[in-house]
């Protein structure tokens, strides 16, 4: 995604142009915090996404986890997208973990912009008002 410069009033090219959505605030710490839960899969505990009302979620990593250093030592934005191959392909960034499904209906990939990690996540099959209760 070309930088540009843009006002203090203006909002950030992702949001403004393409129509990205902020999702959540990904924070790496090493310490254990309350109500953490572990994701064996991915080498993970997280905590705080459930209850924040700012959408911030608190990562520890595991010993010899695979996920990229920068991801597990730099804060991450994160942004819902409705395309993730679309958006990934907008955004130019180098992608540091390619699209997956770390759980059902969820599609994520991690891309890097100038030494920060970028999170875009597509959800589908969220069921729609006319569907009812899920």
């Amino acid at each position: 995604m070309k930088s540009s410069k843009r006002n203090d009033n203006e909002p950030p090219l992702a949001t403004a142009k393409l129509g990205w959505r902020y999702h959540h605030l990904g924070i790496p710490t090493a310490t254990p915090r309350p109500g953490e839960v572990h994701i064996p899969k991915l080498g993970i505990h997280v905590s705080g996404f459930e209850s924040s009302p700012f959408g911030i979620e608190w990562m520890r990593f595991d010993d010899g986890c695979p996920i990229a250093e920068v991801i597990r030592t730099v804060p991450h934005v994160a942004f819902e997208v409705d395309d993730l191959e679309q958006a990934l392909r907008e955004c130019g960034a180098e992608v540091l973990t390619p699209a997956n499904s770390p759980s059902a209906g969820v599609r994520v990939a991690m891309v890097l912009h100038d030494g920060a990690p970028i999170e875009l996540i597509e959800f589908k099959d969220r069921g729609s008002p006319e569907d009812g209760p899920e």
